[in-house]
């Protein structure tokens, strides 16, 4: 969970600073899988009782405004 979070804001951030809008959002696409990565890897830890359900909510809630705002990212670079 560690590294799909570390990883969310690293492909964000090597993104932002490429030259090319294709370069950029290849990385933003990354981002968006490491953030659906790290919302099954919440649900599953949900699952087993590893989680609690206070913090899996949390959770779920910040992968869904992260996905929702990636893929607004993404549309505007392909839009420019």
């Amino acid at each position: 969970m560690r590294r799909s979070s570390v990883s969310i804001s690293s492909n964000i951030a090597e993104g932002d600073q490429l030259d090319s809008d294709k370069s950029s959002i290849r990385h933003f696409k990354i981002a968006k899988g490491s953030s659906a990565e790290l919302y099954t890897q919440s649900i599953i830890s949900n699952r087993i009782d590893y989680l609690e359900k206070q913090d899996f909510q949390y959770l779920k809630n910040e992968c869904q405004e992260i996905l929702g705002m990636l893929t607004n990212l993404i549309k505007h670079r392909n839009n420019i």
